[in-house]
């Protein structure tokens, strides 16, 4: 806080050297300060607007505080220098009008009143400074550049957070787009994957990709979230993985399985589990793969699970794989209509499949499916994971 320096000096007098405020060092504007002083005593304002042009700063004076603020309205000043007490008002009012319109304007008190009350009011109402009268013309100079270089500091500041923010925004842009291309590349490691397993087990061709899009139709039909579909989805996908590591003359037997066969080609649940969970990508997907052959009533495998101790992606997976085991070739029998896949999903439900699932699978028409089915097959070459995610998730509405 400035204090009183003394008597005011005779203008006549060698005051502070001239200087050039618009090339002062931080100072980055071209053109001088302006300040506004706001004075009632005709002698005192004049004083101190000629003290400060000499220093090079563009000075307007007032003698009031209305005038003031119709003065500011017309244009923008860099600091104000105002008396608390005039003849048309208070400065304190005055101050806390201007520092409604423009927090950042500096505001500078002059008073006479020696009072430190009236000093610390005026800093907690938003005052910059305070010069109590007679003050010298050095300690105006000092203070006015105080203050100068305070909102120059508030306005680098400000301008330092607006390049801050657009640098933000900008690397948060890269890291969702980062983010995307992982995602796609995460997509393209499934689809070598489902392709390695096709090689291994031709009876798997395509219906992978008809399964994943069946589930995605269904969950997205049943509420589940976009982030939620994403992993059933993979787990859907990837739901056989575990056949990869099934010796060939089971995979491949073309009569039926010994019950010790059987117990193998059971292994495939656990196998593929213990494969996905080791991919930090795919952990969640890995307990789709691990119960997608558990029942409702609990007759499944490898667990028993009952109910909903099964994932809601298991359950829902479930109806949309015998939906496409029932519709498809398979070497023992032809495919079979929508129409049957329905009832045979209805009159399984609560033993195999999960009743509620069912009840939404049922409000669904065949067309869907069938809409589904065609689009796949006529896109196998390149029909992604990710491509179902967002082809067949709409599709559902």
């Amino acid at each position: 806080m400035a204090s009183n320096l003394g008597t005011p000096s005779n203008p006549k007098e060698t005051g502070p050297a001239p200087a050039t405020p618009a090339l002062r060092k931080g100072n980055r504007s071209l053109r001088a300060p302006r300040i506004l002083v706001v004075d009632d005593e005709i002698h005192v304002r004049a004083m101190m607007a000629a003290t400060l042009e000499r220093q090079g700063y563009e000075v307007q004076v007032t003698s009031s505080g209305m005038e003031a603020l119709e003065v500011l309205e017309r244009g923008p000043f860099d600091l104000v220098l105002t008396d608390i007490v005039m003849r048309d008002g208070n400065g304190i009012t005055l101050l806390e009008r201007m520092h409604a319109l423009q927090p950042n304007l500096p505001v500078v008190m002059v008073t006479a009143i020696h009072d430190i009350n009236v000093a610390i009011d005026s800093m907690r109402r938003g005052a910059y400074d305070y010069l109590l009268k007679p003050f010298e013309r050095d300690h105006l100079v000092t203070t006015v550049q105080r203050a100068l270089e305070h909102r120059q500091a508030l306005e680098e500041s400000h301008s330092y957070k607006q390049n801050l923010e657009q640098v933000v925004r900008a690397r948060t842009d890269m890291l969702r787009q980062a983010m995307e291309d992982l995602e796609h590349s995460y997509d393209v490691t499934l689809e070598a994957l489902g392709d390695a397993l096709d090689l291994k087990d031709s009876e798997t061709e395509g219906h992978s990709k008809r399964v994943t899009a069946y589930t995605i139709a269904l969950a997205r039909a049943m509420g589940i979230s976009p982030a939620e579909i994403k992993v059933i989805a993979r787990g859907a996908f990837l739901h056989d993985i575990g056949k990869m590591a099934i010796p060939d003359e089971i995979l491949r037997k073309p009569g039926s399985l010994t019950p010790e066969e059987q117990e193998i080609m059971r292994e495939h649940c656990s196998r593929g589990y213990h494969m996905l969970r080791k991919i930090p990508f795919l952990r969640e997907s890995a307990e789709i793969v691990f119960c997608h052959q558990e029942n409702f009533d609990g007759s499944g495998y490898p667990s028993g699970l009952r109910g909903d101790e099964t994932p809601i992606g298991a359950r829902i997976f479930a109806v949309a794989d015998t939906l496409d085991a029932i519709t498809s070739d398979r070497p023992y029998r032809k495919s079979q209509s929508f129409d049957i896949a329905r009832a045979e999903i209805l009159r399984c439900s609560g033993t195999q499949f999960d009743p509620g699932v069912v009840e939404v699978f049922l409000k669904i028409p065949n067309e869907l499916w069938q809409e589904l089915r065609s689009e796949i097959t006529g896109q196998e070459k390149t029909f992604s994971t990710f491509d179902m995610t967002r082809a067949a998730t709409p599709s559902a509405s």
